[in-house]
């Protein structure tokens, strides 16, 4: 399994659009050129980047379709390969893996009152999160989990975030169980994995860093 990631660059904005832009579908180009904030533009272009570097570099898939299941969850047709994309502030993060995977990634915002969000929260997250040592790590940790869950599942926002809990790494949906794993990216954000194979929980990470 690998973990590609990189940060965004003002300055090497217009540069990353010419250098990248021509080798991806009418629809992707267009999408990114409507984007308003360079950030959003660069963030969902470096995605789409991180991907194929990786499909090309540890798997050897030059080419590679991407389509869309009913749930909206993007796969690769014709792969036994999947992937998943998050972002946050300036941070992007791709992961590629011989098994399903959902990952999240979130910058670790001191200025967030996580009280705000406790109508999404099971009791036994918020008061978990209500008495640790470092609230905001705690609620970050449990804001990772969550996403990269729904992640893996694919059911997106169908899924209310308190409707499972997890507890030491492993949740159930549906009657499907699914596993956890915190990863270490950057000093600044939390991020996790998740997957419906348990095989996660021991599988080796390769961390690329991808420099733009």
């Amino acid at each position: 399994m690998v973990i590609l990631y990189t940060l965004i660059s003002e300055e090497k904005h217009q540069d990353l659009l010419d250098r990248y832009i021509p080798a991806f579908s009418e629809n992707f180009k267009n999408k990114i050129l409507k984007y308003k904030r360079w950030q959003d533009a660069q963030l969902s272009l470096l995605g789409r980047v991180l991907l194929q570097h990786g499909l090309r570099v540890y798997h050897n898939i030059t080419e590679a379709e991407i389509d869309f299941l009913s749930s909206h969850k993007p796969f690769l047709k014709g792969h036994a390969i999947y992937f998943n994309i998050s972002h946050s502030k300036n941070l992007v993060v791709c992961a590629i893996a011989d098994f399903p995977v959902g990952i999240d990634v979130e910058f670790s915002d001191a200025s967030i009152n996580y009280q705000d969000f406790k109508f999404q929260m099971t009791p036994g997250e918020f008061d978990k999160i209500n008495t640790s040592a470092d609230t905001i790590h705690s609620f970050f940790t449990y804001w990772t989990e969550k996403e990269a869950v729904i992640k893996a599942h694919g059911g997106g926002m169908m899924i209310p975030l308190d409707s499972f809990e997890i507890l030491h790494n492993e949740c159930i949906i549906d009657g499907k169980k699914f596993f956890t794993k915190e990863v270490f990216i950057d000093d600044q954000y939390l991020s996790c994995i998740a997957s419906d194979d348990p095989i996660i929980k021991d599988r080796e990470i390769i961390f690329d860093r991808f420099q733009i």
